[in-house]
């Protein structure tokens, strides 16, 4: 995150994978599923994770900047 937006805002990932979210701001932000899947608090120049348990497209946004927003497409391990 930099200048309140996540970057990149999509991203494509795996089940059982590993999402790392880098707080570069000098405010705190959350990545939230809008499926209620996860919450994620990113303190300032902090980082938090989260793995991934299902595919399928999770959408997300900070809670404190509901401008913020993000996607994961998540395909299932092969």
């Amino acid at each position: 995150m930099e200048q309140i937006a996540y970057t990149p805002a999509q991203i494509s990932a795996y089940v059982g994978d590993t999402v790392e979210w880098d707080n570069k701001d000098i405010v705190a932000h959350t990545a939230t599923a809008r499926d209620n899947s996860w919450d994620v608090v990113i303190a300032p120049s902090s980082k938090n994770s989260v793995v991934l348990k299902s595919a399928g497209t999770v959408a997300y946004y900070c809670r404190f900047h509901p401008n913020m927003v993000g996607q994961i497409t998540v395909k299932p391990r092969e």
